[in-house]
């Protein structure tokens, strides 16, 4: 017949093993990659200013002054549709206008019913052409500096991961190819099991993760891509 003290000596036992069986565990080496092998530096990332005649792109920053008009100077993003939204003249298409014809086009449109001889200037403030935009149901969206191409789990990573309202099997990747907008839709969850490449993301592209915070016009262009389309002219 076992005394009262048996049943906790034994699980003292077992547990004192568990521990010493885990720290083994800790303390050992394992995996592919090798051990002690020195890196090289990395390459230097190669930072290209824009062309005079760079176009604007959706996500870029703009500066916008009109001289002697407060109100209306100021700094403006451009949106996923490419377009910018300015007091008294309302929305206007910006993308794939340098800012010399931006400057035109705001320049007319102030002119013909609200200023006389309006002086209009246009800059870029920031362009997408060297970051990595995330936006979307994510925890902390932005524009992300990067030197080189990364993948698609590292970009969504720098906005601190899909948020709590996310739809993680849709995640959108805008990119210009050949001068056009193009989109591929991938799923995050898949990616994530190992059951679906990570793909490669490069400077300039755009991600966006759909779920419930997600405005409406960018819900709309994210249900018109197919799930895991491959990139074709939108």
């Amino acid at each position: 017949m076992f005394s009262d003290h048996a049943p906790r000596r034994l699980l003292a036992v077992v547990s004192t093993m568990g521990m010493l069986l885990l720290a083994g565990c800790a303390d050992t080496r394992g995996g592919s990659i090798p051990y002690d092998k020195p890196l090289a530096a990395p390459d230097a990332p190669n930072f290209a200013t824009l062309e005079t005649n760079y176009k604007i792109a959706p996500m870029d920053k703009l500066g916008i002054k009109v001289f002697k008009m407060d109100d209306l100077s100021g700094d403006y993003d451009v949106d996923l549709a490419g377009n910018i939204s300015l007091p008294l003249i309302g929305e206007i298409k910006a993308a794939n206008l340098t800012t010399a014809q931006l400057d035109d086009e705001l320049t007319q449109k102030l002119g013909a019913k609200y200023l006389e001889h309006p002086d209009v200037s246009v800059a870029i403030k920031a362009s997408t052409a060297h970051v990595v935009t995330v936006d979307g149901a994510v925890k902390e969206g932005g524009s992300f500096p990067v030197g080189g191409p990364i993948s698609l789990i590292q970009a969504v990573a720098m906005a601190k991961g899909t948020d709590e309202d996310a739809n993680p099997r849709r995640v959108a990747v805008f990119r210009t190819i050949g001068g056009q907008r193009q989109a591929a839709a991938f799923d995050l969850t898949s990616i994530r099991r190992g059951q679906s490449p990570d793909p490669p993301i490069y400077p300039g592209d755009i991600i966006v993760v759909d779920g419930g915070s997600v405005k409406s016009k960018t819900k709309q262009i994210l249900q018109a891509i197919p799930l895991l389309a491959i990139f074709g002219p939108l």
